[in-house]
């Protein structure tokens, strides 16, 4: 079972970038579909970007299309999701996450213990 531990979340302006990172342990994850989810309080986890096993497909929802992109590294075992131009309503807790195929990228089996991105106006 792949293990996920995000980092790279903290509090910044509106504007800003940040730059999270997943890193996983116990299988590689070229065996997966990754995604990053989001939940802000008192909203449902959604999901934000998910790219395919090698990189290839990807999918943003709308809200983020044009400023997040999410990339992986297989070599490294390490998912990324760089967020430019930040807005307060970017403000949740993120979340990696792992599904088997790329058609279930929204319904994964493994999640990461997340990282709280604050964006401040």
């Amino acid at each position: 079972q792949v293990q996920l531990d995000e980092s790279g979340g903290g509090l910044v302006q509106a504007g800003d970038s940040l730059r999270l990172s997943c890193a996983a342990s116990g299988r590689t994850i070229s065996d997966y579909a990754m995604s990053w989810f989001r939940q802000a309080p008192g909203k449902e986890r959604d999901v934000v970007a998910a790219i395919n096993y090698r990189g290839i497909s990807t999918y943003y929802a709308d809200p983020v299309k044009g400023r997040f992109t999410i990339s992986r590294d297989n070599a490294k075992n390490t998912v990324y999701l760089q967020m430019n131009s930040l807005k307060p309503e970017d403000t949740a807790v993120y979340y990696c996450a792992a599904a088997a195929t790329w058609g279930a990228y929204a319904r994964p089996h493994t999640w990461g213990q997340g990282t709280q991105v604050t964006v401040s106006s």
